[in-house]
């Protein structure tokens, strides 16, 4: 599995302020059999085995503070070291439980394969171990300390992930050439799209951009031994033509001018002209998508994710994190919808108890 982090303060920030995202990335790989032959899959038209010669699995998080109270920075990275360290544990042993893989035969003592429900579970439950260990710092130290996640365990050909605020996770596919949100926003700009009382292109510069209505952390009030917060969670299938993308919204809100492009689009009358070019002074998932599938690597593509939204004003914080796994198989010709909200095939749904209605 390949993998790039970049993070900056942001240049209206430079001077004087702090950076308060965190990014925290545990992979384990493992190669068995052929003898390691790249991090890519080996076609069977080439060498008569499609297998591939090593594996991989990863625990993320990526957590932006919340610059309005005492301890975004401490927030971010409590919660991105605490959940990595919650989550590694559980991908290892999910990764060893198929050992077929590498056409090794192995019963017991192996751990059962988890469901996917079972790692979706355990992402939020590591979340919410973020959420307690801020709370009791925000107890000890006196502060307010508050932070978005973005977390995920990416194992057996698929990305279980959860969130809390407004970090977003995206998957780019090259061979279709999209852009595909695994994400929506628990912030008001979100709520205000889903009541249809603002469009997409008003969401990209609207003045209330930076308030979100979920976090980790708070004040300390909490018992922080009981706490909890309420973390979204799903799992989608990846291919090898995907690259995981999990950011921040200072690449999303990076315009400094955003509230006077706001207001310009709203006194326009919302038209056609002026929302060319909002699009074009914003960053949008369009341009995010070329920019990535543009990118000599992976390294590239994070690094000029953050110049770019630099170059558009950066207003905040920015961090950005990108992964691959290249030993995937191709993607399919019709594969099943992974966009944020979309609803499972029917042969990936589990029975579940109704309520006799």
């Amino acid at each position: 599995m390949d993998y790039a982090t970049h993070y900056d303060v942001g240049d209206r920030k430079r001077d004087d302020g702090i950076n308060e995202d965190s990014v925290a990335v545990s992979v384990f790989e493992q190669g068995h059999r052929e003898g390691f032959l790249g991090h890519h899959r080996v076609d069977a038209a080439d060498s008569g085995d499609d297998r591939a010669s090593t594996r991989s699995a990863a625990a993320f998080a990526l957590a932006d503070g919340a610059g309005g109270h005492d301890a975004g920075d401490a927030a971010s990275y409590i919660a991105t070291t605490a959940v990595c360290e919650h989550l590694a544990g559980t991908v290892v042993a999910a990764a060893r439980s198929d050992p077929g893989g590498f056409d090794v035969a192995v019963g017991d003592p192996l751990p059962a394969t988890p469901r996917a429900d079972d790692l979706e579970a355990a992402v939020a439950e590591a979340v919410v171990t973020a959420h307690r260990e801020v709370l009791a710092y925000a107890a000890e130290s006196g502060q307010q300390a508050h932070t978005t996640v973005v977390a995920g365990a990416v194992v057996g050909g698929s990305l279980h992930y959860g969130w809390v605020g407004d970090s977003r996770a995206y998957l780019v596919n090259a061979a279709r050439e999209e852009t595909v949100p695994l994400t929506t926003d628990h912030a008001v700009v979100q709520r205000l799209r889903d009541a249809d009382q603002i469009d997409d292109v008003e969401a990209l510069v609207h003045p209330r951009g930076n308030e979100i209505t979920r976090a980790v952390g708070g004040s300390g009030a909490a018992d922080p031994g009981t706490a909890t917060v309420n973390v979204e969670t799903a799992t989608v299938p990846l291919y090898r033509e995907d690259v995981v993308l999990v950011t921040s919204d200072g690449l999303l809100d990076a315009q400094t001018e955003a509230a006077k492009l706001y207001e310009w689009y709203v006194d326009a009358g919302r038209d056609d002209e002026m929302a060319e070019v909002v699009r074009d002074r914003a960053v949008t998932d369009d341009e995010i998508r070329d920019r990535i599938l543009s990118a000599a690597s992976l390294d590239a593509a994070a690094t000029d994710l953050v110049d770019m939204a630099n170059e558009r004003g950066g207003k905040d914080n920015l961090s950005t994190l990108l992964l691959h796994d290249g030993t995937l198989p191709e993607t399919p010709d019709d594969p099943p919808p992974r966009e944020a909200g979309a609803e499972p095939d029917l042969e990936d749904r589990q029975t579940v108890l109704g309520d006799g209605g």
